[in-house]
């Protein structure tokens, strides 16, 4: 998924720790060179899912476009590998934009904290009682009372980590949607967490935060003893994820 420009000439590889992943970069350098980042026309991930992940976090604000190839463990987001006619591949890619998710987090204090996440944003209790959370959608609130160890927002992209363990829907990476899954459920015990537009804004409230303390989690940044939890897809910032070529 990339756009299209005449030629992608400079090419910088990353690989994840992964055996295979370090044989295939150093086969690829070889064929094709390789320059850093910060001066390529694209970015090359050699692995899986999660090294994918990170390189279009670091990548969120650069407007590089990032092509996935698969030599690690999960490779949704990852196209086949082959060492040959790359430039060619990636020539006949296409573009998937994906957003990041917003979190807006009010601690117990009153603070406000922000951080963005390209996988999930996760509230979780933090001591052995069980969360107590209600779940509003655009303003209007859809479930009074979730008990739960906690629950979660997950995008397209990070659909098939920790939302896919939590036995969460995989999205297709092009599909305008959100998912919200219940991590653990205790109360509904049947309910198994819905689909959003990724339009729609998702405010989480922690029910009695001071005995049932909760953290919300972006990605890799953590909130502790949240009161509530905004979070939306914005749509103003995206990077250019890896996709479907001949």
């Amino acid at each position: 998924m990339l756009r299209k420009t005449p030629k992608y000439e400079r090419i910088a590889f990353v690989a994840s720790p992964a055996p295979e992943a370090r044989a295939a970069l150093k086969r690829l350098v070889k064929l094709y060179g390789s320059v850093s980042p910060s001066k390529a026309d694209v970015v090359v991930a050699l692995g899986g899912d999660g090294l994918m992940l990170r390189t279009l976090r670091q990548a969120m604000k650069a407007g590089r476009p990032i092509y996935g190839m698969h030599r690690g463990t999960i490779g949704f987001l990852m196209n086949e590998y082959r060492d040959k006619h790359l430039r060619e591949r990636l020539q006949a890619s296409q573009t998937t934009v994906i957003h990041p998710l917003v979190m807006r987090a009010r601690d117990v204090k009153g603070k406000l904290h922000e951080h963005y996440a390209i996988n999930e944003v996760s509230l979780f209790r933090q001591t052995y009682q069980v969360a107590r959370l209600s779940i509003s959608i655009d303003g209007k609130e859809r479930l009074p009372e979730l008990m739960a160890d906690g629950v979660l927002v997950a995008t397209p992209a990070g659909s098939t980590a920790y939302n896919l363990s939590a036995q969460g829907p995989i999205i297709p990476i092009n599909a305008n949607l959100m998912a919200v899954t219940p991590i653990s459920p205790f109360r509904p015990r049947r309910w198994r967490g819905a689909l959003l537009p990724d339009g729609a804004r998702v405010t989480l409230r922690v029910i009695d935060p001071d005995r049932r303390p909760v953290a919300a989690v972006a990605d890799h940044a953590e909130v502790r003893s949240v009161r509530d939890v905004e979070i939306h897809m914005d749509h103003s910032v995206g990077t250019s994820g890896s996709g479907a070529a001949p």
